[in-house]
């Protein structure tokens, strides 16, 4: 029996977004978003409106209770920024632990549709016009203001960065064998990650679709690697 069939269509929404948070690790969907055949994207705008969640205080204090069990920051307006900006921030942060590093992630790279490599540069050159928490979130993953470039450390700053461009391959590579051995095929879900024996996790889903989105910036070596495992587009 349905007492209250606001609360019980509410529940079906919350459903669809704890779904979307599952395969998104956000609530900062975009208006366009569904899942679960509910227009969850919508939903979350609709709520996060003066009085979307419900005249009466108590609903609306147990609705966003339930919101904050899935995504403490489902509500970025009341931290002082933007929903975009929470879903540029969340794919940085996913593309780093998936083993990528700030110097590879330039504009073009995108997470889930979303430029982050464009984000990422505007948010280091407008660094001043940021507030303390999102600078604090941004220094967190080790970004930094735009500095002017100096000639005379140039190529220590490009050796450096290939050098954890290496790295980051190299943890890519080992964790795609794991995957294959155990798994017998080389279709990685996007969302899937991999724990190596020493205990790194890698998100391998979202670290194979960027770096085949950049074979063309490949060594030989690495696209030799690739090819060796299966992957036909390395070829």
């Amino acid at each position: 029996m349905i007492w209250d069939t606001a609360d019980a269509q509410f529940e079906e929404n919350l459903a669809a977004a704890r779904a979307y948070y599952a395969e998104a690790d956000t609530l900062a969907a975009p208006r366009h978003a569904t899942m679960l055949d509910k227009p969850v994207g919508q939903w979350l705008t609709n709520l996060r409106r003066p009085g979307g969640l419900g005249k009466d205080p108590e609903r609306a204090a147990r609705r966003a209770e339930q919101l904050a069990a899935i995504d403490p920051d489902w509500n970025p307006g009341a931290l002082g920024w933007t929903i975009d900006w929470q879903r540029h921030h969340v794919g940085l942060r996913a593309l780093l632990e998936a083993g990528g590093t700030l110097e590879e992630i330039l504009p073009g790279v995108t997470w889930r549709g979303d430029d982050i490599g464009r984000w990422l540069t505007r948010q280091q050159r407008d660094w001043a016009g940021l507030n303390t928490e999102q600078q604090r979130r941004l220094s967190e993953l080790g970004v930094k203001p735009a500095v002017r470039p100096q000639k005379a450390s140039a190529g220590t700053s490009a050796k450096a960065g290939a050098a954890k461009g290496s790295e980051a391959f190299t943890r890519g590579v080992a964790a795609l064998q794991q995957y294959i051995a155990r798994e017998a095929r080389t279709v990685v879900p996007r969302g899937h990650t991999e724990r190596l024996e020493d205990g790194t996790v890698v998100r391998l889903g979202v670290w194979l679709s960027n770096i085949k989105n950049r074979r063309d910036r490949l060594s030989e070596q690495q696209l030799a690697a690739l090819a060796q495992l299966g992957l036909e587009w390395a070829a």
